[in-house]
């Protein structure tokens, strides 16, 4: 019982090797999403990487949000719930980018100020 736990542990970490090489930051970096998204009830449509403080953002991409909404959560937890966000870890600062769903390309633009 105690070999399978032990080989769960070590691909997890070995999940998390790979999960560093698709973006520079840490994949214990606090990030915010929206309660939506942490619950499964809506995928993750919209990513944004804001330029004055460096954060991500990974939302659901409705704008029927209230305060209480957002969350702040790992990286490593967004990549959990949805791991194609990773070939965005290069996404430059000051970027966003959205899909209509899951199934569909990644659409970037610049952020506007």
């Amino acid at each position: 019982m105690i070999k399978p736990l032990k080989t769960y542990m070590l691909n997890l970490f070995k999940k998390k090797e790979t999960f560093k090489l698709s973006f520079k930051e840490s994949a214990d970096i606090a990030t915010i999403t929206c309660d939506h998204v942490i619950n499964k009830q809506r995928p993750i449509l919209l990513v944004s990487h804001e330029v004055e403080d460096e954060t991500w953002m990974f939302m659901c991409g409705k704008d029927d949000h209230k305060a209480d909404n957002y969350k702040l959560v790992s990286l490593s937890t967004i990549v959990a719930i949805d791991n194609s966000v990773t070939e965005l870890g290069e996404m430059p600062l000051g970027y966003c980018t959205e899909r209509e769903t899951v199934n569909q390309s990644w659409n970037g633009y610049t952020i506007s100020k």
